[in-house]
């Protein structure tokens, strides 16, 4: 039998064709995003962040948990968006490198249809710059959205409008003369930005910039001590819409929200803050804070109807100076014909603790309330008498700017990897 001397040489070519292959699958089920890098080709995945229930009654609601975890205990796991069931368990993750930050992870609907939505970037934190990425059921890219006018997507605030629009928020840095509240003539400021855009088009609809509308003496953030320094004196964190379709900006450096008309961006009230348009009143039962506000350094902003309104109230910065010793979600009834702003429910953080930034607070089918403890390493859920039903850790030093429970149809979805 004659033997073949290119044989070791056609097994070697093989192996180095599987291996290329197999590489190739790895990057496929590792990144969905083309314009960004996955891990290293193999490299063992780490895990993605572990969840772990510490109260849960079965039975009560129903439903995914949507979070993209983040913070400075994040380094041990693989980062990226990822939704869970009740149990804990991980039902789909979408990997991104480490350089990478996402934010505002959750379901929405685009054209009719069920999508998934989240910002990716850079900055979260600070100045922050990303795209907000649209994926449809099967998790195929459906649309990217940038911020319009040569400015960048901050990683605040990615909403879909019923009429197919998405909702942005942008900080941007201008000049400003602050001799008025002691500050210098040619200070470096951070504004807050609300765009609205057009997805199909990319098209700029709507700008709103709060140094046009909001005196510089309403922040309550310290000046800096030198003009290059930028004074983030705003810090917008929320665009939202009211039941009647006009929006609500939230800021947390002014510990105000203002209603603003969206066709000539006047601010149409302001609730909370130094200059509130409402007297705030707590009911019986419920409590101001030190400093006779209802929330402070608030996050989320969200209309029930009827005049109802919810905030994630962090009542923390982390500066030493918490007006009320713990964070807490609060339902606040609104009278604009008398103006009056009455607190007329409140939902503690379960041990007390409060939440130096992010947050949010959902209302899910029959008034239960759904919250994502921010920069706490915690998520729960409460009935409507703000029993406590559900509630889950991340590891220390983890937590997620927004967490939500929402209907999904996970069978669509890659798995996995």
């Amino acid at each position: 039998m004659r033997r073949n001397h290119r044989a070791p040489e056609i097994r070697r070519q093989l192996r180095r064709t599987l291996t290329s292959v197999a590489a190739a699958m790895t990057v496929a089920l590792l990144s969905v995003l083309p314009v960004q890098p996955g891990p290293a080709v193999g490299a063992a995945p780490k895990p993605p962040v572990p969840l772990e229930v510490l109260t849960s009654h079965a039975g009560r609601g129903s439903g995914y948990i949507f979070v993209s975890p983040g913070g400075p205990g994040v380094t041990e796991y693989t980062l990226g968006p990822q939704i869970l069931d009740r149990r804990g368990n991980l039902v789909w993750f979408h990997p991104v490198p480490l350089s990478q930050q996402v934010l505002d992870f959750r379901a929405q609907t685009y054209r009719g249809r069920p999508v998934l939505t989240w910002w990716q970037g850079t900055g979260a934190g600070e100045i922050s710059k990303g795209v907000g990425y649209i994926y449809d059921a099967h998790h195929r890219l459906v649309a990217t959205v940038r911020a319009g006018n040569g400015l960048d997507a901050d990683c605040h605030e990615f909403l879909i409008t019923p009429w197919d629009t998405a909702l942005i928020t942008i900080y941007t840095t201008a000049r400003a003369d602050l001799r008025s509240i002691g500050g210098r003539p040619n200070q470096k400021v951070v504004n807050g930005v609300v765009q609205e855009i057009d997805i199909a088009t990319g098209e700029v609809l709507f700008e709103w910039n709060s140094a046009d509308h909001v005196p510089f003496s309403e922040s309550r953030e310290r000046l800096p001590e030198s003009a290059d320094t930028p004074w983030d004196w705003f810090h917008v964190n929320a665009a939202h819409l009211d039941t009647d379709d006009n929006l609500l900006i939230g800021a947390r450096h002014t510990w105000a929200t203002y209603k603003v008309n969206r066709a000539s961006g006047d601010v149409i009230w302001t609730l909370g803050g130094d200059n509130s348009s409402f007297r705030l009143r707590a009911a019986p039962g419920q409590r101001l804070n030190r400093d006779g506000k209802i929330f402070a350094w608030q996050h989320d902003p969200q209309a029930l109807g009827d005049g109802l309104y919810t905030w994630f109230d962090n009542e923390s910065a982390g500066t030493g100076r918490d007006p009320l010793g713990y964070s807490r979600v609060v339902t606040v009834r609104v009278d604009e014909e008398r103006q009056v702003a009455t607190l007329v429910a409140s939902i503690k953080q379960p041990d007390r603790l409060s939440a130096e930034s992010q947050g949010n607070a959902q209302t899910t089918p029959g008034r239960r309330v759904f919250v994502g403890w921010g920069s706490l390493p915690y998520i729960s859920q409460f009935d409507r008498a703000g029993r406590l039903l559900f509630h889950a850790r991340f590891p220390k030093g983890v937590g997620t700017y927004r967490a939500y429970m929402l209907p999904w149809n996970p069978k669509h979805a890659r798995p996995h990897p």
